[in-house]
């Protein structure tokens, strides 16, 4: 065994004697053997932002000191010594992160390095400035501009031909080049790079004809900027990629084109680059759009990716944090993400571009806040979905566009070179990859959780369960079939195949969804009729088929970017399961489903108006998604309204709907006399829906009296199943997800999963509860995703139906239309605004001192609701409390503070309903809090 000090001296690290003086970091003082481990790792932890796998390590007292081989090392010693790092530096990141001979194998060469080699040009593709009229990076091209020089390249240059991945809502193109050797970019070339394409990612490929293919097909290679319009730099870098693979002929180039052809998409969100806004004109964040694809963008540029499968895909971003960032990524890691491309991205691509950012002294870091975890990015979804390496990079925002574009270029650059030289292991890998998924699959495995990054111990927050899983099922249910038809036709244009059962089919291990009690499985089992759709796992998509068909995603930290959960049948309200048992049902193969049509208006249905609060971006995305539902998923026609419109007294209007938004804008905006002249049309026969912001107007308007409070739970984007009352016409078309209910003397109440995200605890006041959360004692309860504290929701309101005069309000505590995924709680919405309700008659009148009280206690309580907008929530241990609430001080922050025995809840104003990215400070709050403690979460909706 080689001492700590001794080991120090003879590779060049000057450290203190590790066996006399303790280094202490979050009060745990570490000596000894170990030490030498140790102080790395906890050098890592407390200043991410100055080491990279490949690099050098600053000590703040002690100088600069090579670390060229320290991982390989420090893996080495580890093992030597039994080490398993009980404290709360993960030695997962020596053994799963970090692999010495990925990191030997994606350095730059000698002979040609990416960044050293002088360019040459060839001088026949024209030069941005010399079309645009200026250089790149000197000012941003507009959609416009960018346009125009992918076509001026692709009639210049015989590498290029370019395309259309997609058109915007409203209507622009979304111009993609595709740029390679001569041979490979004719309609020739590219049909024989997918078809090669196809037999590589073929499970039944031989080994020798892989071997072939692997060493004769270019590996596709996708860079993408500019999802968020207003986060430009990643559409500027990405031309001028375009252009040096154009026009260059020096050995840098000619190494990435004899080994790859690379998809350039600049501009992911015309109409948000056009408005500079994040969201397009819809409202969505088309970065959280990847698996329901209902945006248009979205939905053409995955038609395009199946057609150029990547290894590697390139996301541009930019945020608020003063550094870069690019993986590795933070925990939690989605248990499914495939090893082989995880591999990569830790340790290809992370190695090639942290070692020239090192070299050219770019500061940057990994981790925190940016996991991979939700199936839902432009990171995420290309790993599962895809089996490459899905890439987030962030730019600081504040940045000139020149600083901006040329660092995303450098990200981008170092990235092809690497992929390049890597091109024939990884294309091997790749198929291995797929290979290894249909195995996994035919055997009944799931992947289990670990975590990665060194800000947590070795235990998992939630283990996946040991459960064979070879089959889903999906039940043909009456009524059900529109969602069915979608859930199939998503699935299916993710290359997974999917039969319908021919006879009936018994099956003794059957899950249902939901049967799950505490995380402890029930026994089960049925006879599934003729026609269930049956999705055997034994195919090469088997970890998209668990990521799209779960009951639970088995988070492994409690700590997640964004939702927690997302299970497609629990979205839709579809009811089905899973077995482990060897089948081989009789079956015929599903064909191509079309999408399906709208709905159109039902006849004779109210005037629908629309009253979107103004002033943040909650409204916009809130009032977006159901603008979006209303003219391409339902077909029916509505009116938006203003404020001026209510003070009129909406004349015309039969039923106003009033999604989310900051409440106290929108009391602003209608002023004393607006309110009176909204409650006054409710009393009059109007029916008023509102959810989130929507419904605390309603009691703060004085139309209703349910009453609000803050939720003290953790659980932020979370499945979680409300009973519906079968006699409200809300339930109408909702049937039962408990798949005894056909049978059953005493069929359970219709059910339906809602999307949870901390959203207020309501209860009914003077109205009646359509739904309402059951308790955990109850057998209709069940959860997907992260649930800490929802025992508080035991038996409150999910739907509240209340006469008022002679109309009547309808509010939701959560989002039904939750960014069009929930098409399960849709349904809900439609029967709030197109159902037939009793009039109110005077024998259910209540008296007026009556309402009067119940008003008022109404009011009472929701202006004691949190001033703080849609909230920045951090959730910690009580004895973190202090740390926390110190640090939110320290930042400036505007916050409120509430205490139950188990935890803190610290919610942060955001009123503006800003994400992440776009907030001043909290990307690096975010960062700094998880350096100091272990939050239980940490959520921005």
């Amino acid at each position: 065994m080689v001492a700590s000090a001794e080991l120090a001296v003879r590779k060049g690290w000057l450290l203190h004697d590790a066996a006399q003086t303790p280094f202490w970091l979050n009060g745990i003082a570490y000596t000894g053997e170990d030490d030498i481990v140790a102080r790395m790792l906890i050098h890592l932890t407390a200043y991410p932002t100055q080491i990279t796998p490949l690099g050098y390590l600053y000590f703040a007292k002690e100088g600069r000191f090579d670390m060229t081989n320290f991982f390989s090392d420090a893996a080495r010693l580890a093992s030597a010594w039994g080490l398993r790092m009980r404290h709360r530096l993960a030695v997962t990141l020596l053994t799963c992160a970090i692999v010495p001979t990925a990191l030997a194998a994606g350095s730059p060469t000698p002979d040609c390095p990416p960044f050293l080699t002088t360019p040459d040009f060839m001088g026949t593709v024209p030069s941005p400035e010399a079309v645009l009229g200026f250089a790149i990076g000197a000012q941003e091209v507009t959609t416009a501009q960018s346009n125009e020089y992918l076509a001026a390249v692709d009639k210049a240059s015989k590498r290029v031909i370019t395309g259309t991945a997609a058109t915007s809502v409203e209507g622009l193109p979304l111009r993609y080049a595709i740029v390679g050797g001569e041979g490979n970019v004719t309609a020739a070339g590219l049909n024989r790079i997918r078809n090669a394409i196809q037999q590589l990612i073929d499970p039944n490929t031989g080994e020798q004809a892989v071997k072939d293919l692997a060493a004769s097909t270019p590996a596709i290679l996708w860079v993408t900027g500019n999802v968020h319009g207003n986060e430009e730099s990643g559409a500027d870098a990405a031309l001028r990629v375009l252009y040096e693979l154009a026009d260059r002929k020096d050995c840098v180039v000619d190494r990435i084109l004899a080994n790859a052809i690379v998809v350039v998409l600049p501009i992911q969100n015309p109409d948000g680059r056009f408005y500079k806004t994040r969201r397009n004109v819809y409202g969505f964040d088309l970065n959280r759009d990847w698996f329901a694809r209902t945006q248009p963008e979205t939905d053409g540029k995955l038609e395009l990716l199946r057609q150029y499968p990547p290894v590697l895909y390139i996301d541009a971003h930019e945020f608020g944090s003063k550094t870069f960032f690019f993986p590795p990524n933070a925990d939690p890691v989605y248990h499914e993400v495939p090893k082989r491309p995880f591999n990569w991205i830790n340790n290809v691509y992370a190695t090639a571009i942290g070692t020239e950012m090192d070299r050219q002294r770019i500061p940057f870091f990994h981790g925190a806040p940016y996991d991979l975890y939700a199936v839902e990015y432009g990171d995420s979804v290309p790993t599962v979905g895809f089996h490459a390496a899905g890439m987030t990079f962030e730019k600081y925002n504040g940045d000139t566009i020149s600083t901006r574009a040329y660092e995303q270029f450098v990200a981008m650059w170092a990235s092809l070179f690497a992929a390049a030289t890597e091109k024939e292991r990884i294309l091997r890998e790749w198929h291995l990859s797929y290979l290894g998924a249909q195995k996994q699959g035919a055997a009944g495995e799931l992947q289990p959780n670990a975590t990665y990054f060194p800000f947590y111990s070795e235990d998992v927050f939630q283990q996946v369960p040991d459960l064979s899983v070879r089959h889903y099922f999906l039940l043909d249910q009456p009524g059900r079939s529109r969602e069915l038809a979608q859930l199939v036709r998503r699935l299916q244009r993710m290359d997974v195949k999917i039969w319908r059962l021919k006879e009936e089919t018994y099956v003794g291990d059957f899950r249902p969804y939901g049967s799950e009690s505490n995380e402890t499985w029930l026994p089960a089992g049925a006879s599934l009729p003729a026609g269930t759709y049956w999705v055997p796992m034994d195919q090469r998509q088997k970890h998209w088929i668990q990521a799209m068909l779960h009951v639970d995603p088995y988070i492994p930290v409690s700590v997640s970017y964004d939702v927690t959960a997302w299970s497609n049948p629990l979205l839709m309200n579809i009811s089905g399961g899973s077995s482990g048992e060897i089948l081989a049902p009789k079956a015929t193969l599903v064909s191509s489903v079309a999408a399906p049509t709208p709905l159109g208006p039902p006849s004779r249905g109210p005037t629908i108006g629309l009253f979107e609060i103004p002033g943040s971006s909650t409204a916009f995305e809130s009032a977006g998604s159901i603008r979006y539902l209303f003219d391409r998923v339902w077909g029916v026609p509505y009116i938006k309204v203003s404020a001026d419109d209510i003070k009129a007294g909406l004349p015309g209007i039969g039923v106003l709907l009033v999604p989310d938004g900051y409440v106290n804008y929108g009391l602003q905006a209608l002023g004393s006399q607006g309110k009176k002249a909204l409650a006054a049309w409710v009393e009059g026969g109007g029916r008023y829906v509102g959810y989130l912001g929507g419904t605390e107007l309603a009691a703060k308007a004085g139309i209703s009296t349910v009453v609000l409070q803050t939720s003290h739970t953790s659980a932020p984007g979370t499945l979680i199943r409300v009973k519906l009352d079968p006699a409200s016409p809300l339930a109408a078309g909702v049937a039962p997800t408990l798949e005894n209910a056909s049978t059953s003397k005493n069929p359970p109440p219709p059910t339906v999963w809602v999307m949870y995200f901390n959203d207020d605890r309501m209860t009914p006041g003077l109205g009646m509860a359509a739904a309402t959360f059951p308790a955990q004692s109850e057998p209709e309860f069940a959860t997907s995703g992260l649930a800490i504290g929802v025992d508080e929701l035991d038996g409150s309101a999910a739907i509240v139906d209340e006469p008022v005069g002679n109309g009547r309000a309808i509010l939701f505590s959560f989002d039904p239309n939750f960014r069009a995924w929930t098409e399960g709680t849709q349904r809900i919405l439609w029967n709030a605004l197109y159902g037939v309700f009793p009039k109110p008659s005077a024998a259910t009148a209540q008296p007026a001192t009556v309402r009067v009280a119940a008003r008022d206690r109404s009011d009472r309580a929701a202006q004691a609701l949190p001033d703080v907008g849609k909230a920045i929530r951090i959730v910690v241990r009580p004895d973190d409390g202090d740390v926390t609430r110190a640090l939110l001080l320290r930042y400036g922050a505007e916050f409120k503070e509430l205490r139950k025995r188990e935890r803190t809840i610290f919610l942060i104003e955001n009123r503006q309903g800003l994400s992440w990215e776009e907030h001043p400070f909290v990307m690096d709050l975010a960062r700094e809090l998880r350096q100091q403690v272990n939050p239980i979460s940490f959520s921005v909706r």
